[in-house]
């Protein structure tokens, strides 16, 4: 992972989503965060997850839409406004964020040989307090 600071978009991978995101069409943009943020659940603890920067970008997606939740304004994230989202992905986003701070995943190990576990995990438990907080209806 190529990553510059700290921040859900600060890294090659998330700053690409971004992108990815923007390039969707307005009616599948809620679909290209749930596939990431579902690839990212659907592994199973005793899974090996490689991956994950996709789907913390996706959850502050998720949560800047979410009563108490911050805007996404970073340069590295999408561009274009998001059309409001199904309140369904707030459950998945936390999920996803709750593999990716469990073990045998990457993002945390990387985090963690970095020095910057406790700062990363900070940021996660803030996401994932304003998701799990929102209403899901």
């Amino acid at each position: 992972m190529g990553a510059w600071d700290i921040g859900h978009f600060d890294n090659d991978t998330a700053a690409d989503f971004g992108g990815s995101v923007d390039d969707a069409d307005p009616e599948k943009k809620a679909d290209v965060l749930r596939a990431v943020l579902a690839a990212a659940a659907g592994t199973g603890p005793q899974d090996y997850l490689d991956s994950g920067e996709e789907a913390v970008a996706a959850a502050a997606l998720v949560a800047a839409q979410c009563p108490g939740g911050e805007p996404v304004t970073t340069a590295y994230g999408p561009k274009d406004p998001l059309p409001p989202l199904p309140a369904d992905l707030r459950p998945l986003a936390v999920r996803a964020l709750d593999r990716l701070t469990g073990a045998n995943a990457e993002p945390l190990d990387l985090w963690a040989d970095a020095g910057a576990e406790e700062e990363w995990l900070a940021g996660i438990a803030a996401l994932r307090a304003v998701l799990a907080a929102a209403p899901v209806e």
